[in-house]
């Protein structure tokens, strides 16, 4: 037998007592505003190749041709503009409840660990 062998590898079994909601709150928030964005940037990507294929114009003249005076409304929202306005405004309202239900989650992880325990993690040392 070789003495070089390396011994074996230690486990230590942890449980998650508490969770900091502040840390979360900051935590959800960064990683809500970075799917905000990547929502935004999807948004133009997909308007983008969709106005390429003509897809617009095509819902346009079908709509043209029902003639009714409120399809003048929502095809207000077919263009870019109103397009990016619609998804940034619902980007935000994500990034709100996102952060405030992470946050709620966490508080709520507080109250049920003193009632049942918390997570249990085993880590191993190699």
């Amino acid at each position: 037998m070789s003495t070089n062998q390396s011994p074996a590898p230690r486990r230590y079994r942890m449980t998650v007592e508490s969770v900091d909601p502040m840390s979360v709150l900051r935590l959800s928030f960064l990683l809500s505003v970075a799917l905000g964005i990547a929502f935004i940037v999807a948004t133009a990507i997909l308007w983008t190749v969709l106005n390429s294929m003509h897809v617009w114009a095509g819902i346009e003249n079908v709509a043209k041709e029902f003639g009714s005076p409120r399809i003048d409304v929502l095809l207000e929202y077919l263009h870019f503009g109103k397009a990016m306005a619609l998804s940034s405004v619902i980007a935000v309202i994500n990034v709100l409840l996102m952060t405030v239900a992470s946050t709620i989650g966490a508080l709520i992880y507080n109250v049920v660990v003193k009632l049942v325990g918390g997570v249990t993690v085993q880590l191993i040392d190699e």
